[in-house]
């Protein structure tokens, strides 16, 4: 087998941001499941016909086929699974997606293992493509259970203060899989409560301000 064959490595992820470089390439950043975050070239992806055009889009998810050089990757390939279409045609939908996007981009690290983010975005993906999910519960799920899983959450305390049936949904979010995450609803004063409570403990847990979030704040 010649070395360059086995410098190449198929990874399992989602992209997670694009920007142009040059004329026609993308730099992208992947979260995969093998090695946390990375980043990589993907040269001629702006150009039309490219087939690296739609792969190097934010949401893709799939495998990605790398060429592991010195100090970079660069995408050979991609075999997407899903592009979460639904998202990209629903304004909204699309927002709350980025907005969960740049807190993976915020936690996440190279060579770190991420398999508990990468199932927690792409479910809360999933979730914001189904018609009969709340996107704002599923916001709420998403932040209190990235900053679990990052090992920064409190818990509740008794200044919090919450109605027994927020105290109740916190601590099912915090206790359950992330694939069982998103089958349940709640009440209308209990997701006001408990989007208050997952607004306060973002703000003491993460020294960012996130664009998409400032858009999505103007147009709820």
């Amino acid at each position: 087998m010649s070395a360059g064959i086995q410098d190449f490595v198929i990874l399992t992820g989602i992209v997670i941001k694009a920007e142009p470089m040059g004329e026609y390439d993308r730099r992208v950043v992947l979260l995969t499941r093998e090695r946390g975050k990375i980043s990589a070239f993907a040269r001629g992806s702006r150009r039309p016909g490219n087939r690296l055009m739609a792969p190097t889009n934010p949401f893709s998810f799939g495998q990605f086929k790398l060429y592991a050089g010195r100090n970079a990757y660069t995408m050979a390939d991609a075999e997407i699974t899903n592009y979460f279409e639904a998202l990209r045609q629903d304004f909204s939908g699309a927002y709350y997606g980025m907005y969960f996007l740049e807190i993976c981009d915020y936690y996440t690290r190279e060579n770190n293992d991420e398999t508990g983010m990468l199932k927690l975005v792409y479910q809360s993906l999933r979730a914001l493509a189904a018609p009969n999910f709340d996107n704002r519960l599923v916001r709420y799920i998403f932040e209190l259970k990235s900053i679990m899983i990052n090992g920064e959450f409190p818990g509740p305390n008794e200044k919090d203060q919450l109605l027994d049936a927020t105290a109740y949904t916190v601590d099912y979010i915090m206790k359950t899989p992330v694939e069982k995450l998103f089958s349940f609803h709640v009440k209308a004063d209990i997701l006001e409560e408990l989007g208050h409570y997952s607004r306060n403990i973002c703000k003491r847990t993460m020294d960012r301000n996130f664009k998409s979030l400032e858009i999505l704040e103007n147009i709820e």
